[in-house]
């Protein structure tokens, strides 16, 4: 995974699993992949791996069954997708109207190119 300087890699780690789960490549209610396991794949320190996942068990993505591991929660993808609409609502969109206000774009161009 190629990780971006502008987001702590943990939240970088947060987003993959995210996608993951909306993607449907991990299903609700089962088993996420090991702290361990996902530390290889990602080619990161477990204990990175340890924050992105306390951070989606903080958000009731994830649920941590003690001594058995992490499983994908009941109603992860709706979680998902209520702090993610959050996120670009609150933070990329309005940056969004920032850059298309100093470079002088219109909505009209935007929607002609959407």
């Amino acid at each position: 995974m190629d990780f971006k300087e502008t987001l702590p890699i943990y939240m970088q780690i947060a987003d993959w699993v995210c996608e993951q789960i909306l993607l449907n490549k991990w299903k609700s209610e089962e088993r996420a992949l090991s702290v361990r396991e996902l530390g290889v794949l990602l080619e990161v320190n477990p204990n990175t791996v340890v924050r992105a996942y306390s951070f989606l068990e903080e958000r009731d993505i994830l649920v941590n069954q003690r001594g058995v591991g992490f499983f994908i929660a009941p109603n992860a993808a709706n979680k998902i997708l209520q702090f993610r609409k959050k996120r670009f609502f609150e933070e990329e969109l309005s940056m969004f109207f920032k850059t298309m206000k100093l470079l002088g774009i219109e909505m009209d161009d935007v929607v002609k190119r959407f």
